[in-house]
């Protein structure tokens, strides 16, 4: 098959235009139209439907579109990784994680990484959706559980545990529950158990909800989750993580917490020599070894 046809056949399904293809392709629209011809007469069948407004694959241009987007995205793998100079840490860097995550750990911290590679351009992508690595979606993900796919490195990063923290104004004002069944006198902030959040997270919800709390308000995510507690809504479960940036939050009914969540770093088996990946991967580490160094000093577990 003609990967220069393919080359085509990919910006025109992409622009669903031949015009629009040809001013991306700096060809004219005669002679991207012929080549289109020519890679539907090779393959015998129809790519397009063609109508007034433009163009629609059929059902063969759509398989077609699927395997050449899973090229492109691999030829762009194979492209940064040859751009990637063996000095200078360079380019694009697609980066998942999730919202929790990524706002009230990750986020805050990048500025250290700008500081050290001003060339770098990082696209911080924030959803508790998991995206598939070796299709391309994200180049590099950190993960509150172990990857499952074969043809990822993966890396432990910590463990992490949900547990109740509120202000100390909060506290002086309300008083501190000294057992779970004291929660039903609190106003409780977490996600809902039916939002999708790791699995530990919900359970420990579900365990405190047991104690008859007669007031919520549920966050779809902990950063909200967090500015409620910050403005005295009431008691907030959250990462342990956020002491480290709000050291003065208090820490309510210190026995009881989730289960513990692993977190992962994972990235495509191809992108193992990147200069990006590794620059990237050995700032998270950094930044991790300084968390647990703040927590040894404070006598945290």
């Amino acid at each position: 098959m003609d990967w220069d046809k393919l080359r085509i056949f990919h910006a025109v399904a992409d622009a669903g235009s031949l015009t629009h293809a040809g001013d991306v392709l700096h060809l004219s629209q005669s002679a991207v139209s012929r080549q289109i011809r020519a890679l539907e007469e090779s393959l015998n069948t129809t790519l397009f439907h063609r109508h007034a407004r433009g163009l629609i694959l059929t059902e063969q241009g759509e398989l077609l579109f699927d395997a050449t987007k899973s090229m492109t995205k691999r030829l762009d793998a194979a492209a940064a990784r040859i751009r990637d100079s063996e000095e200078e840490v360079f380019g694009e860097l697609r980066v998942t994680t999730t919202i929790g995550f990524g706002t009230l750990w990750l986020a805050p911290r990048l500025t250290k990484l700008y500081e050290k590679y001003p060339d770098l351009n990082i696209d911080l992508m924030l959803e508790e959706k998991v995206l598939d690595l070796p299709m391309r979606e994200a180049d590099v993900a950190i993960r509150m559980k172990e990857p499952s796919q074969a043809d990822l490195i993966r890396k432990r990063l910590m463990s992490v545990r949900m547990r109740l923290y509120a202000t100390p104004e909060y506290i002086q004002e309300h008083g501190a529950p000294e057992r779970m069944s004291d929660l039903s006198a609190h106003r409780l902030i977490c996600q809902n158990i039916t939002s999708e959040q790791v699995g530990a997270g919900a359970s420990f919800v579900q365990s405190l909800l047991a104690d008859d709390v007669q007031s919520l308000l549920y966050v779809n995510n902990y950063f909200g989750v967090l500015q409620a507690v910050l403005h005295g809504l009431g008691i907030g479960v959250l990462p342990d993580y956020v002491t480290q940036d709000f050291p003065n939050l208090v820490r309510v009914l210190p026995d009881h917490e989730s289960a513990e969540v692993p977190v992962f770093l994972a990235y495509p088996e191809e992108l193992r020599q990147s200069k990006r990946i590794a620059a990237f991967r050995d700032f998270v580490q950094e930044e991790i070894i300084s968390h647990r160094k703040q927590l040894a000093q404070k006598g945290n577990p």
